[in-house]
């Protein structure tokens, strides 16, 4: 059984040797950067018959991938342009994506002035993601003998007519040849746009490259402007700390506000507890006025109803001017003895027959 797998594994990479050899075929990792085309031909050894669009879309053995080319310029790369190499690479089930990019030279004759320069725009699409191959100076129009050079099955590119080098269209014979497979440009986003933008707001950019260390020598800016600049500079932070202390009064302020609303309404608790509490004990019903009647009534009562002496106070002694009357029996002295009485008028009646009574004696 050991032996079986043995021998297969050694056949699987004997065919994935062969297959190396034959035809360069799509990466299956991205941890390498796209290879870079020879100049001379193409490196791909199998047989290349001719395809139309119809067998491409249903598709191919491995070791005859369809050979997709696209061209252009890919200034200040983006997503629009990687977004086109995106629908070419998917075009078909086995794509291999070539992507030829124009030299300085011509792009400067034909189009006009670059931001980036060409060995940092064939880098650039080198690190994409959809790209197999990279063409460095690629022609401005394809000729027959180029697409059988690189033996380019197809070439993709957006369906608008681009005019250039005297022609209206440099991709019509390519369309009349059945080669030709469109794809769809991105909407607001283009190099144009993109520089456009920078012209627009020149002095922001100035600026802050100022900022960032760069000399008015290398912005290609005037001594005045570099002087209006960095006072503008200037301007901006005193604006920006302003900002922030106005922000941080703001805080400042919302917080103080807050806390007084908190102390105001436990004031205002405190007060309507205090008032409560005030009216509970001196109210017309409070606590206070019904512990002051209860008090008066006991001092009336008092007033009113005094005690009776006690057994054990001393006898009342006799004047010597006067003369003994005769001693009454102790029993008549305790019974004659008036009770208390039990109202005021009573008391007054009391008081009277005493007093009398001690005029008889007299």
């Amino acid at each position: 059984m050991l032996s079986h797998i043995t021998a297969a594994s050694h056949e699987a990479l004997g065919i994935m040797e062969e297959l190396e050899h034959t035809c360069p075929h799509p990466r299956t990792t991205l941890i390498e950067p796209a290879i870079f085309a020879r100049e001379t031909s193409c490196d791909c050894r199998a047989p290349h018959e001719k395809l139309s669009v119809a067998q491409a879309r249903r598709g191919t053995p491995v070791d005859r991938p369809v050979r997709v080319y696209a061209d252009g310029i890919f200034d200040l790369f983006h997503s629009g342009h990687a977004r086109a190499l995106m629908q070419a690479k998917n075009l078909f089930p086995n794509t291999y994506l070539i992507v030829g990019v124009c030299s300085d030279e011509l792009t400067h004759k034909y189009k006009g002035f670059t931001v980036m320069t060409e060995h940092e725009r064939y880098e650039a699409l080198r690190h994409c993601r959809y790209v197999d191959e990279v063409l460095r100076d690629a022609p401005w129009t394809l000729t027959p003998d180029f697409l059988e050079q690189h033996k380019i099955d197809f070439v993709a590119h957006d369906d608008i007519p681009y005019s250039s080098a005297g022609s209206e269209d440099v991709y019509k014979h390519i369309k009349e040849a059945g080669m030709f497979v469109p794809t769809q440009r991105t909407e607001g986003i283009s190099t144009s746009d993109i520089i456009t933008r920078i012209v627009r707001d020149y002095d922001v950019y100035a600026r802050r490259n100022l900022q960032r260390g760069y000399t008015a020598k290398e912005l290609n800016v005037s001594y005045i402007n570099e002087k209006k600049y960095r006072l503008q500079n200037q301007v901006d932070r005193m604006k920006e700390k302003v900002r922030t202390v106005e922000e941080k009064s703001k805080h400042f302020v919302y917080r103080v506000e807050e806390k007084s609303h908190d102390l105001i309404q436990k004031w205002e608790e405190k007060s309507r507890e205090f008032i409560g509490n005030f009216l509970e004990l001196f109210g017309p019903d409070g606590t206070w006025k019904q512990v002051f009647q209860e008090r008066s009534g006991r001092m009336l009562s008092y007033a009113l109803s005094p005690r009776e002496s006690p057994c054990n106070s001393p006898p009342r002694e006799l004047s010597p001017l006067r003369s003994p009357s005769p001693p009454s029996p102790p029993a008549r002295w305790y019974n004659a003895r008036p009770s208390p009485p039990t109202s005021p008028k009573g008391a007054s009646a009391s008081i009277s027959s005493m007093s009398e009574g001690d005029e008889d004696e007299k």
